[in-house]
């Protein structure tokens, strides 16, 4: 059976692929080659520009037609690779022969023992892994968050003043506005994300057990720390001065902690969606043609915001490992974190996904104010905080208790028994007239806008 959409165990690689071909280049296997054999030429290069003195004869020109096979690598390229992995059962050696194949090739094969000179597998991955997640981050998955961000800041906006029964443990509760509502999400998503852009995407590269032992002993004249650090710095990333073989990873735990704090907020912004939906507050556009349910045919259901906390789920159990799992090794290193590495792409394409199900989910979504309007004038029993706190202000006695006799319990507060209700409270008349003045529709606290101040101006 050949791997196809249909045949792929993973839906990642099945159902979903059209929809995740833009993470390909980066965590595929060609992802992986493409990334690894750019950071074995790049240093190879490096080794010229010292330079080495057994690379003094090449000269910069020629570095265009070393760099050309990074340039136009594809997937047929790739597949020399793996053929020549059929034979050296590992992945690197078998890229470092491929890269040794086309230097002689273009007429360097005099100098191709000093590909991989001194180095291990893992000052390979350790820089590749860094750089492709990097790219991922900057150009797909980031900018498809912000997207998420920005659509719910708009939402937030255009509902700013749209007032909503709150509910605290599901109950009936002082009413707020829906677009602060959407705004708390907006809020704690910004701030995870500006958390998530501090954290440092760091490489490992100091030979096979950091300590630059093969670079030292055969030219121990040269400042390997500096050259290391200059490499990786032009390549765009910063080096851990200190490991065993291996990149500690805390820092890759720490992005994973922090992707599944967004994917928390976002599950919960989803089940808030999809419980507003059920009691009718928001209704969602339909399509020519889709099924909402193969019995029920009056059924639109939330599907998007039900596959989205599904992914979201998927992503942050990965992630959790990941993150749990990276920063442990046998001593200088074992074999576990490879196989983990190799499935980083996965979390993050679930993520992706989800994100992208919660913008299509809420581009569906059309507000039902009358539901909203209706349940707010069912439950006037949720100004009686108000009124005791206006009345606790008077220095009225006992007025919780007052408060609580009224209203629980009691059946159902309508405005003509709160009119009532007011009408005979022993107060003065201006007091009666702020009470009067209340209502499920206007008791909704300071506005969105109010609230976002802060030391720095208004968020």
């Amino acid at each position: 059976m050949q791997l196809t959409e249909l045949t792929a165990i993973s839906p990642i690689d099945g159902r979903y692929r059209g929809k995740l071909l833009n993470l390909a280049p980066y965590f595929s296997e060609y992802g992986w080659f493409s990334y690894r054999l750019l950071v074995e030429i790049e240093y190879f290069i490096a080794l010229c520009e010292l330079p080495l003195p057994s690379l003094k004869e090449i000269e910069a020109t020629q570095f265009t037609a070393i760099r050309a096979i990074y340039k136009d690598f594809d997937e047929q390229e790739a597949l020399k690779i793996k053929e020549i992995e059929k034979t050296t059962n590992h992945d690197i050696k078998a890229l470092e022969y491929y890269f040794k194949q086309k230097l002689e090739a273009i007429g360097l094969g005099a100098f191709k023992e000093f590909v991989h000179f001194g180095l291990t597998s893992q000052d390979i991955n350790n820089t590749a892994v860094p750089l492709l997640l990097k790219d991922s981050l900057n150009k797909i998955l980031l900018p498809t968050l912000t997207e998420v961000t920005d659509t719910l800041q708009k939402m937030a906006h255009q509902w700013a003043e749209v007032p909503m029964l709150a509910r605290t443990h599901g109950q009936p509760a002082s009413p707020t506005r829906l677009g602060k509502e959407i705004g708390v999400f907006v809020a704690r998503l910004q701030g995870q994300t500006k958390m998530l852009q501090t954290i440092p995407i760091v490489a490992k590269f100091g030979g096979a057990t950091g300590n630059f032992n093969a670079h030292h002993v055969a030219y121990p004249t040269i400042n390997w720390v500096h050259f290391a650090n200059q490499l990786l710095t032009k390549l765009g990333t910063e080096r851990t001065q200190l490991t065993t073989q291996i990149e500690p990873y805390d820092n890759l735990g720490a992005l994973c902690d922090n992707l599944k704090r967004i994917n928390l907020i976002l599950t919960d912004f989803c089940r808030d969606i999809w419980h507003y939906v059920s009691i009718d507050y928001f209704k969602q556009k339909t399509k020519a043609g889709e099924i909402g349910s193969s019995a029920m045919p009056h059924k639109v259901n939330p599907i998007d915001f039900e596959n989205a906390e599904g992914n979201l789920g998927m992503a942050n159990a990965l992630f959790e490992f990941i993150a749990a799992k990276l920063p442990i090794s046998r001593l200088q290193r074992d074999l576990t974190d490879s196989t983990v590495l190799r499935n980083l792409g996965v979390p993050l394409a679930h993520s992706l996904l989800a994100w992208q199900s919660i913008l299509k989910g809420v581009g569906k979504l059309e507000l039902h104010e009358a539901k909203l309007y209706a349940d707010l004038d069912a439950q006037w029993v949720v100004i009686a905080e108000g009124v005791q706190t206006i009345l606790r202000r008077e220095g009225h006695p006992n007025p919780y208790e007052l408060l609580k006799d009224f209203t629980r319990g009691t059946g159902t507060v309508t405005t003509e028994s709160f009119a009532v209700f007011v009408a005979n409270l022993p107060i003065n008349e201006a007091v009666k007239a702020e009470i009067a003045q209340l209502t499920p529709f206007n008791y909704t606290g300071l506005s969105m806008h109010a609230l976002s101040q802060t030391s720095h101006g208004v968020l």
